[in-house]
């Protein structure tokens, strides 16, 4: 938001102008998309969270309907229509109220108390679907989907994509664990680990091409 202000008895804000598309509709688009593809995206997804919650701004609607993709590549992380600011306790949700029920966390889906590990799940499940080309958990109604976050396992990542890198695939499991305290402690040593997973595809990439030199 660059400015408010009121003319003429009209309350208006002035916002960037993002030309480009929503993440959803970029995989949409493209179907599964490249690991490396998928890591580039993530970190600036999660340095965008990581800008809100340093100033205890929990995002609570994180999915790709909400993340736009610009002209020139560049990730922008929108909608805090919902966002809460975080105090020295975490919050109750309104599970009714908040977030996309395919990419809410289970403490979300009860209704129960939510902070920066929430955003956190809800990334690892964008990152799901990035790495697939679909969500996880599906089923005909909200609740049937919420139950499946709250009791189901992330389905294998492999049998949609095997060429995902177990870097990559390690970040995405620890990111969507039930338990809050099993996932990362905060967004800055998720981000450690997907640069580290980018130099590991860069790894594996150069090496499939060295093989394929080869034959």
């Amino acid at each position: 938001v660059y400015d408010v202000g009121e003319e003429n008895g009209i309350y208006y804000i002035v916002m960037e102008l993002v030309q480009g598309i929503t993440l959803k509709h970029y995989i949409e688009r493209k179907g599964k998309l490249d690991i490396r593809e998928v890591l580039n995206i993530s970190v600036q997804i999660a340095s965008g969270m990581g800008a809100a919650h340093a100033n205890r701004i929990i995002h609570r609607d994180i999915k790709p309907q909400n993340i736009l993709v610009a002209v020139d590549g560049t990730i922008k992380v929108t909608d805090f229509g919902i966002a809460r600011a975080a105090t020295t306790n975490t919050y109750a949700a309104d599970v009714n109220a908040m977030g996309s029920v395919h990419y809410f966390s289970p403490e979300q889906a009860r209704g129960g108390y939510v902070n920066e590990k929430s955003d956190i799940y809800s990334l690892g499940i964008t990152m799901y679907e990035m790495v697939t080309g679909r969500v996880p958990f599906d089923a005909s109604s909200s609740i049937a989907i919420a139950l499946k976050h709250l009791n189901e396992e992330l389905p294998d990542i492999k049998q949609y994509n095997p060429n995902i890198t177990r870097g990559l695939e390690g970040i995405i499991r620890k990111a969507t664990q039930k338990k809050a305290d099993e996932r990362y402690d905060n967004i800055d040593i998720l981000i450690s680990d997907l640069k580290l997973a980018i130099i590991e595809a860069a790894r594996v990439a150069k090496a499939s091409k060295a093989e394929a030199a080869k034959e």
